[in-house]
């Protein structure tokens, strides 16, 4: 097995061969680019995207800046996912994001890590294991999602929770480490913050 084909088999691999990092670089130039687009070209940006990722539905919207390893080689989105500020997506392997999934700010998912073992590392070796997030969750802003990880649909991370277990569907889940807080209920139907009350005919919108 090469070392590229390690990238998505959950091995130790050596990620700075030449195969890899030619390839990887072409995929960052892409990236530089789309974060130099302006706020206006939002049809560039939509093209540019569907270049870049390995899939990407429509309505998605990424603001920049962007950062990913692989520019989004092998990230996965399906419709309407919206991105705030600073998005980093550390795509070594495949990031599989559900429709209508919302991130906040300076969201980190992150499929790479390295050996606790000091020697390894030294002779910089990395894994990486896949991340899927379902379809209609919002990533409070500042969280974490560590490789291997997966969330079902519907969920709520909290802002700046470090996510390193999977996370059940229909939950609010918060904290370092990320710990289901309780299920998504009649309540959020009614109340969408603080006490504030959901009006009725918001449900019934197109």
């Amino acid at each position: 097995m090469t070392e590229k084909e390690k990238m998505h088999s959950g091995d130790l691999y050596l990620p700075g061969g030449d195969e890899i990092m030619s390839e990887q670089l072409v995929c960052l130039d892409k990236l530089y680019d789309f974060n130099l687009t302006r706020p206006t070209e939002l049809e560039k940006r939509e093209e540019m995207l569907k270049g870049m990722f390995a899939e990407i539905g429509e309505g998605c919207y990424i603001e920049p800046p962007l950062h990913a390893n692989w520019g989004g080689r092998h990230v996965h989105f399906g419709k309407y996912v919206y991105a705030n500020f600073n998005l980093t997506l550390v795509d070594d392997t495949h990031i599989y994001v559900g429709d209508y999934t919302l991130f906040g700010p300076n969201v980190t998912v992150a499929t790479a890590g390295h050996p606790i073992n000091a020697e390894l590392r030294e002779k910089t070796y990395q894994y990486n294991f896949p991340v899927r997030i379902g379809r209609n969750c919002w990533i409070g802003a500042g969280a974490v999602i560590v490789p291997g990880v997966t969330i079902g649909d519907n969920v709520v991370i909290g802002a700046g929770s470090i996510v390193t277990k999977d996370i059940p569907s229909n939950v609010v889940a918060v904290g370092n480490p990320c710990k289901v807080l309780r299920e998504v209920s009649d309540y959020d139907r009614e109340f969408y913050f603080k006490g504030r009350r959901i009006a009725e005919e918001l449900f019934n919108k197109e």
